[in-house]
């Protein structure tokens, strides 16, 4: 049985996903160096995964999502783009729509990024590129590399990409202050979940992810709330379940999750509407 080693084989795990929509005749995006990257080792972790393959809507989503958030951006004047935690994330060579001005960073530990890198091989990205080999747990590293990273953009998307949920909550608040002392970075977008969900993937995956030294942690029941004293507010959210139904890619018997969520009080169905989503936060 292939685990779940460390934090980084969660990108692998990602990945067959990513390969699973490509594969499909109506995909939604298409991530032509998702198989190769996710390798033998990403599909044995998913089909380890209790519900491995079942469960692959919410990750399709994320990611259709963002592409169209990071599109939404970079209209609104994006210049640079900072992509923390990247893992095996494929953007800068499968969005041929990014303009050839942007410049893209992906910030990950060495091993991953090597690993992408080498798959990859020579295909030119669409758009500047340029790979940071940084462990986001140095704090002194990370805030240098924000500081030059900030100095030279004048707008600066970041993209957290599954990275929150790994993270104490004084971890995720250190990086939203870390993140907002550079002015140039002026709007940051992640996924978030809720603690009713962080639940429920403790019970599903817990033991698997576990194992990795990978647990799930952060999932904080003020939502956004929780990053305003670090100087980000919420601007827009998307909910994974209205999006799945919007892409057609709802998770099998979502209709009768409906029915039963509309049988719960104005509590319970409010606090559904922000079971699963992703944010975009600017800098106030």
């Amino acid at each position: 049985m292939t685990k779940i080693e460390n934090v980084s084989d969660t990108a692998r795990w990602v990945a067959v996903y990513r390969a699973m929509e490509t594969e499909r005749p109506d995909a939604i995006f298409r991530d032509p160096f998702a198989a190769r990257l996710a390798g033998d080792k990403g599909r044995e972790i998913v089909d380890t995964m209790p519900r491995g393959r079942q469960m692959a809507w919410a990750m399709i989503v994320r990611t259709a999502v963002l592409d169209e958030i990071i599109r939404d951006r970079i209209r609104s004047g994006v210049d640079q783009v900072v992509n923390l935690a990247a893992g095996l994330d494929a953007r800068p060579w499968r969005m041929k729509e990014l303009p050839s001005s942007l410049r893209w960073v992906d910030v990950d530990l060495p091993g991953i990024l090597d690993h992408k890198l080498g798959v990859i091989g020579d295909t030119k990205p669409v758009c500047q590129y340029d790979a940071v080999r940084v462990d986001l747990r140095d704090a002194g590293k990370r805030d240098a590399l924000f500081a030059q990273l900030g100095a030279q953009s004048e707008r600066t998307l970041v993209v957290s990409e599954g990275l929150l949920i790994y993270l104490e909550s004084d971890q995720v608040a250190d990086l939203a202050r870390a993140l907002h002392q550079p002015p140039s970075f002026k709007w940051w977008t992640f996924d978030i979940a809720h603690p009713r969900l962080l639940e429920m993937m403790h019970k599903m995956w817990g033991k698997n992810v576990d194992a990795g030294n990978a647990p799930f942690r952060f999932a904080p029941a003020e939502n956004t709330r929780f990053f305003e004293p670090m100087g980000w507010r919420e601007i827009s959210y998307r909910g994974a379940m209205d999006d799945a139904q919007r892409l057609k890619r709802e998770m099998s018997m979502m209709w009768l999750w409906r029915i039963l969520g509309s049988l719960r009080s104005r509590k319970v169905r409010e606090e559904f509407k922000r079971f699963s989503g992703i944010a975009v936060l600017e800098r106030v």
